[in-house]
């Protein structure tokens, strides 16, 4: 049988990427471009698993050396996020349907809000495969606490009820981050699959300095769950 191609997990926190290096074996760790990628095995299934680091230009090199270095077939990155969406709680999850760069801003020259100028495609799908199974464990682990959506990234980190409203009126996201459209972007220039998933840290109102170290223990644990047993369904295809 064909050994199937490896599977690029990214967080952008060590409480992200902690759980999963814990149930990797056979590990094996590689440097390039200041950033440690941990090769292993999960499920029976090769992983490579790294920290990309805040902000998107650390998230797209990121992912750029998982495709090149390491051969990755399939891109997942996992972390917590703030919610844009009025239905969404802390705790809860968001599985991606696409992402858009939310602070890609050339208005002042005739484009839409995220718009990358005179370029085709801007708001980046996520594999359609990747969100069902994705979904499939969410329903089963976590009933009535996910949602897909549209997930927005930019190097700002959101703390007023204000900006969350603008986001939400203007891309109608489902939460905010601050790497997930460039993984997107990443995966998409080269045509491999991806899927976001981010759990809600704290509501982007605000609260944060309340919130985020609080929930970012119980937001990583349940990004854990999802991504340890999607990659057992794709382990197991």
């Amino acid at each position: 049988m064909k050994e199937q191609s490896a599977i690029g997990i990214i967080g952008a926190m060590d409480e992200e990427i902690k759980l999963l290096l814990e149930a990797v074996e056979q590990t094996v760790e590689v440097n390039y471009a200041g950033i440690r990628y941990y090769e292993g095995r999960l499920h029976g299934r090769t992983v490579v698993i790294c920290k990309s680091g805040v902000g998107k230009v650390n998230a797209a090199v990121t992912t750029q050396v998982l495709l090149d270095r390491f051969q990755v077939g399939t891109v997942l990155f996992t972390g917590v996020a703030g919610a844009v969406h009025p239905e969404l709680n802390i705790g809860d999850l968001v599985i991606s349907s696409s992402c858009i760069q939310h602070d890609m801003d050339v208005t002042a020259l005739g484009f839409k809000p995220g718009m990358i100028p005179f370029q085709e495609v801007s708001d980046f799908t996520a594999d359609a495969h990747l969100i069902a199974l994705a979904e499939e464990v969410c329903a089963e682990r976590f009933p009535d606490r996910f949602q897909k959506g549209i997930i927005l990234s930019g190097d700002q980190f959101i703390a007023s009820r204000e900006k969350v409203q603008q986001l939400y009126e203007t891309f109608q996201g489902a939460c905010t981050e601050m790497e997930g459209s460039a993984v997107a972007q990443v995966c998409y220039m080269n045509a491999v699959p991806f899927l976001i998933i981010r759990s809600m840290s704290d509501r982007a109102d605000g609260s944060a300095h309340v919130n985020f170290a609080e929930f970012t223990v119980e937001a990583s644990q349940n990004s854990f769950i999802i991504i340890n047993e999607l990659v057992q369904k794709l382990a197991s295809a």
